[in-house]
């Protein structure tokens, strides 16, 4: 499982924009160690991009994504895309939804945001961190997919967590 020994110290010392993106960077190594010791760095071809406003890892070998994240800036009032969320395809089941990484409440878009996610978890106990990240402007929120097989872009588990200024952070697993 997945953990972070030096997350709670960094966060704690950061205090400027520099410092945000030390801990963000270290967020992003522990991923990729995490993702290759599963799919093996030769069989990948992970890239960073960036869409309304949050950051994206993608393997583009495995066509899946890997981790999202960004600053929250509080609620977004813009229109959820339908046609495009309705183009997206639902390839793991009915018991699956089209689930954003980064919530559309908080600016996540469609395409690469979109994940196949259990409904249970994406109306259920996804929500807390969601909300809390849409209430909390200036917290890093951010995603990390686990994936049990090479041949899936359904992940098995996502860990979810929020840094809000101030506080320590608070790191959840959810079952996909």
């Amino acid at each position: 499982m997945l953990n972070y020994p030096e997350l709670n110290l960094r966060w704690k010392k950061a205090t400027s924009q520099g410092d945000i993106q030390g801990v963000v960077e270290y967020l992003i190594s522990k991923w990729l160690d995490d993702y290759y010791e599963l799919v093996g760095e030769a069989h990948t071809q992970v890239v960073e991009t960036s869409n309304t406003g949050f950051s994206y890892l993608f393997d583009i070998g495995q066509e899946r994504l890997i981790a999202a994240w960004g600053i929250s800036k509080g609620k977004n009032n813009k229109l959820r895309d339908k046609s495009r969320m309705r183009g997206y395809p639902l390839s793991a089941g009915k018991k699956y939804h089209r689930g954003h990484a980064i919530p559309h409440s908080l600016g996540g878009g469609t395409d690469i945001n979109i994940v196949p996610q259990r409904g249970s978890v994406n109306i259920g106990s996804f929500r807390v961190l969601e909300n809390r990240a849409v209430n909390t402007p200036g917290a890093l929120y951010f995603t990390y997919w686990e994936y049990q097989e090479l041949s899936t872009q359904t992940p098995t588990r996502v860990q979810q967590g929020i840094l809000c200024p101030g506080k320590m952070p608070d790191i959840r697993w959810h079952k996909n």
